[in-house]
């Protein structure tokens, strides 16, 4: 049953497929050999189990979802680049919500590839905060403050968490509103007063 022509990319990316389909946590290796047309056991010759191929599948969307948002944010500074990466932001979470869900995961220590690519994703939400003249201490806090309210947001969404009849786009909208006001505005955070 082993099918010629079988690499790593085409098992992660046949993971992501399933992922999006199916639900991220509801992917197994079973669920990838079926669908690829070969035994579990040949799919060890491309990935180091399901650790492993959640590990290539969070680095493979980590890569993929850089790209969207360098894109989104490209030739754009400031309030621009902000809006656009929100939005941008907003979209993959919508239409590849197992691969969102995929990118929760952090990579480990000793995976340098997922690290590399978790770091491609950080390094273009830091470009763009860059527009707002943060101090340097500030980045990170500003960095995990605008993933919180964004993830916080879509999770909720794809939850189906906001049942009342008010627009859900122009809440998002008050939401990123809200985070171009606080970067414009930024304090340094109180233990730093001190």
């Amino acid at each position: 049953m082993a099918r010629a022509g079988l690499s790593v990319a085409a098992v992660v990316e046949e993971a992501a497929r399933i992922s999006d389909a199916e639900g991220y946590p509801n992917l197994t290796l079973a669920a990838v050999a079926k669908r690829l047309g070969v035994t579990v056991p040949s799919l060890y010759k491309h990935v180091a189990g399901l650790d492993g191929l959640r590990g290539q599948l969070h680095a493979h969307c980590s890569r993929e979802f850089a790209g969207v948002l360098g894109r989104a944010v490209l030739g754009r500074s400031g309030t621009d680049a902000l809006r656009s990466l929100a939005h941008a932001y907003r979209d993959y979470a919508r239409r590849h919500p197992g691969r969102y869900a995929a990118l929760q995961r952090a990579p480990a220590p000793d995976d340098p590839a997922g690290q590399d690519a978790a770091r491609s994703v950080l390094e273009v939400i830091t470009a763009v905060l860059r527009g707002f003249d943060l101090p340097e201490e500030s980045v990170i806090d500003a960095i995990r403050a605008m993933r919180s309210a964004l993830h916080g947001f879509v999770s909720l969404e794809a939850g189906g968490a906001f049942g009342l009849p008010q627009d859900v786009d122009r809440s998002f909208e008050v939401l990123v509103e809200m985070l171009v006001r606080s970067l414009s505005t930024w304090q340094t955070a109180p233990e730093q007063e001190r």
